[in-house]
């Protein structure tokens, strides 16, 4: 498949997302290295979240804020193991699965976002290496990290309500088609991306990318997770400023998990539901439109991202100890008197921090009277 074919409508749609773009990366030109820095982690620790509740684990983005700040405190690949202990304690041991996948996703993005120019051309050495680093936090998931799978499986979507599943992709057969597949695909990617082929729009070739590597379903485990954080790469490595600058601001994961019955439809309706050794039998369009609502969704969040930074900027020290105490507890909601306990502030001057708060939207208040308790808002 060295064209895409688009429609019309299609084509006037992807070039409306470059021109809003286009300008959303100017706007961004100036902006500090301390608001870029604030901008982007907000956004790593949605796409964590988000992609990881997508595979049905259970942590909130607070938890995985707090997670990452933990390990932030020690930059080296051994911190997890020192931490998983005392991080799994606190989060209670029934999310200690979600804690090792945030952990694995976390390492592949931000591999992705500082290494996305180095990580080209892709070879299978590199997609299998990133893999391991998915799993390399899951002990059960040792022995098939970085590997393809030996055994069929299918793309399914879990009704997190009802417990009912869905398979929304039989996958390609293990062994000879799945090695021959990914070879093709990486090869075919490679091409388009850095080669003389070259598509008329940014967009379309990581989503057929996206969608080939789902289909063929490569690894036993972390296929969704880890397909969703191939696409970033891919558009970081699509060769346009304005993408490759603003692909750090943009939560997309986020948005595909508040769009997640849907996302599940257009990947099952983009083959009706089957792996073809031919990608010219896919019918990629519908996947196209949906990525571009969702990335003209998430330019939306960028004013509110920096609106927050704003306010973060005018807090007073008090304002912030009180903060401190919610991110220190990610998971609890708090009352006054425990912050009382925990800080030493007087009452009236927690009161007026948490009305502070409260109005720029760092924290929501719940209840009333004695009975009022705080939460983190991310």
């Amino acid at each position: 498949m060295s064209n895409i074919k688009l429609s019309s409508q299609l084509e006037r749609s992807l070039w409306g997302l470059e021109e809003r773009l286009i300008r959303t990366h100017i706007e961004l030109e100036t902006i500090s290295e301390e608001e870029d820095r604030y901008l982007h982690r907000f956004v790593l620790i949605s796409n964590i979240g988000a992609s990881t509740r997508i595979e049905n684990a259970v942590l909130t983005d607070q938890e995985i804020e707090w997670i990452d700040t933990v390990l932030t405190k020690d930059g080296k690949t051994t911190a997890f193991y020192q931490m998983k202990g005392f991080i799994a304690d606190k989060l209670s041991k029934d999310k200690e699965r979600s804690i090792e996948e945030v952990a694995g996703c976390r390492e592949v993005l931000k591999t992705v976002y500082q290494q996305a120019d180095q990580l080209f051309p892709l070879t299978e050495s590199t997609i299998r290496g990133l893999h391991h680093d998915l799993l390399r936090y899951h002990p059960g998931s040792a022995h098939h990290s970085g590997g393809y799978k030996t055994t069929q499986n299918k793309v399914v979507s879990k009704n997190l309500a009802t417990r009912e599943e869905r398979v929304v992709l039989d996958s390609a057969p293990p062994g000879i088609i799945t090695q021959t597949a990914m070879v093709d695909l990486i090869s075919w990617y490679n091409e388009m991306t850095g080669g003389s082929i070259k598509s008329n729009y940014p967009l379309p070739v990581p989503v057929l990318f996206i969608f080939r590597f789902l289909a063929i379903h490569p690894f036993t485990d972390g296929n969704g997770r880890f397909g969703r954080a191939l696409f970033i790469l891919a558009l970081l490595q699509n060769g346009y400023d304005h993408w490759k600058s603003l692909v750090p601001f943009i939560a997309i994961d986020r948005h595909i998990e508040q769009n997640r019955p849907l996302y599940y439809s257009v990947l099952h309706k983009c083959s009706e539901g089957k792996f073809h050794q031919n990608p010219e039998k896919y019918e990629i369009e519908p996947l196209i439109w949906f990525f571009v609502k969702i990335i003209d969704s998430a330019l939306d969040d960028i004013p509110v991202y920096r609106k927050r930074f704003v306010n973060s900027q005018k807090l007073s020290q008090t304002a912030l100890t009180v903060l401190n105490c919610f991110k220190e507890k990610p998971e609890n909601r708090l009352n006054v008197g425990y912050i009382i306990k925990t800080t030493g502030i007087p009452s009236r001057t927690i009161q007026y921090a948490l009305k502070t708060l409260v109005e720029k939207e760092f924290l929501q208040r719940l209840g009333q009277g004695r009975g009022t308790r705080y939460q983190l808002v991310f």
